[in-house]
């Protein structure tokens, strides 16, 4: 008799299976918190606005896009990631190149919306609830 578990701890339940969506949805937002640490050093490298706002923004920012990678699961998960995507188009206003490397990952953000959707469909996985 085998077990997966070591001798005298308790067997893990097994992890919850996640959706092609949630996945690569989780992917791109932990990608864009990443983008957005990297930014956020440029836009105090470059004195656009003041040190204090700039991290305190940046952090609030990549604490949103972190939170919102834990949740997409959810439906409303999803519409806050659509809301962030919203957010990163504005630092247009702070970057031009920051506005240009959002709109990039929002195409990546559509991309996996609407690709995880579709292998969702064809795997036969019911959308999120």
């Amino acid at each position: 008799m085998t077990t997966d578990a070591p001798a005298g701890q308790p067997a893990r339940k097994p992890r919850r299976q996640r959706s092609a969506t949630e996945s690569l949805l989780s992917v791109v937002l932990i990608l864009e918190a990443v983008v957005v640490f990297f930014g956020t050093l440029v836009i105090f490298g470059l004195r656009v606005v003041d040190p204090v706002l700039a991290f305190g923004g940046g952090a609030a920012l990549i604490l949103l896009l972190v939170i919102a990678a834990r949740v997409v699961r959810w439906r409303w998960g999803q519409w806050l990631g659509h809301a962030l995507q919203l957010v990163l188009l504005a630092t247009v206003v702070l970057e031009v190149l920051a506005g240009l490397a959002a709109a990039i990952f929002v195409g990546f953000w559509i991309w996996a919306f609407v690709k995880g959707r579709q292998l969702d469909r064809a795997n036969g996985v019911s959308p999120a609830s």
